[in-house]
């Protein structure tokens, strides 16, 4: 008979089973879903924020309880892959785990699957967290309770740096909405990808989606300030890759880096 784990070893134990596992069903609603139909990007990405979110709350380390610690999560880099967008009423079944923790980052992976079990999008995330009261990141493993990990990953990725924009092929600015903060009072993460994606021409967008989205986020926005997205692309194909800075427009400080890759 095997042995309890201990859960002093949880946070570093690693098993590839589905015990480290949580999984939530989803149906693409009307709202969710764009002008064809089918489920946008940026709702695919709030599916893997709440499920996310909930599995953080079972496992004690949700942002109620870390703000109880003056405590919260930030997220550092995300790399998205998808495969096929899901239409209207179809239901699908999201599941996500944490897969390892480096030092000051925990990272977490994502899949989502129709009902045959088919594969439609893939991800995983980096994140930091951060003491309120220092405003500087501390360790998960000696803050938080220990939880199981599961080390596989969703996407293959080291998280490496993402190129800066150089001459920009075009410039876009926004302001940060009270619709776009999150709890923690800043632009949830989300919203940057929502900035990006809107700098295309609507010509464009009725016949390319997303295929793959990476992400190295580098400061916060707040609430009024104005932000601005410049583009530049790098690969003028049928999988047409396009490089996103974005940076607060005034002192034109750098908040986010990112890599699109569309696909029609």
């Amino acid at each position: 008979m095997d042995r309890p784990i201990e859960k002093s070893t949880w946070m570093n134990l690693r098993v590839p089973d589905r015990e480290a596992l949580f999984a939530q069903q989803f149906s693409v609603r009307m709202h969710e879903s764009d002008h064809l139909g089918r489920l946008r990007a940026l709702s695919l990405l709030n599916y893997f924020q709440d499920a996310a979110s909930e599995h953080a709350e079972k496992l004690g380390a949700g942002v109620v309880e870390l703000m109880r610690l003056s405590l919260t999560w930030v997220i550092s880099r995300y790399h998205v892959k998808i495969l096929r967008y899901p239409r209207w009423t179809e239901a699908v079944e999201l599941t996500t785990w944490p897969s390892l923790n480096e030092g000051l980052f925990a990272l977490r992976e994502f899949e989502i699957k129709d009902k045959k079990g088919e594969a439609l999008a893939a991800a995983t995330s980096s994140w930091m967290l951060i003491d309120l009261k220092t405003k500087r990141p501390v360790s998960p493993a000696d803050r938080l309770a220990r939880y199981l990990l599961n080390p596989e990953r969703a996407v293959r990725s080291d998280f490496e740096p993402l190129p800066v924009v150089g001459p920009a092929d075009f410039e876009k600015s926004f302001q940060v909405r009270m619709s776009d903060l999150d709890w923690n009072r800043h632009a949830n993460h989300v919203a940057y990808i929502a900035w990006s994606l809107e700098t295309a021409s609507p010509d464009f967008l009725e016949k390319h989606r997303p295929a793959e989205i990476e992400v190295d986020f580098r400061g916060q926005a707040f609430h009024g300030e104005p932000v601005v997205c410049r583009t530049q692309a790098v690969s003028p194909s049928e999988k047409l890759a396009v490089l996103y800075q974005i940076v607060e427009a005034e002192k034109r400080k750098e908040l986010a880096r990112l890599r699109i890759v569309w696909r029609a």
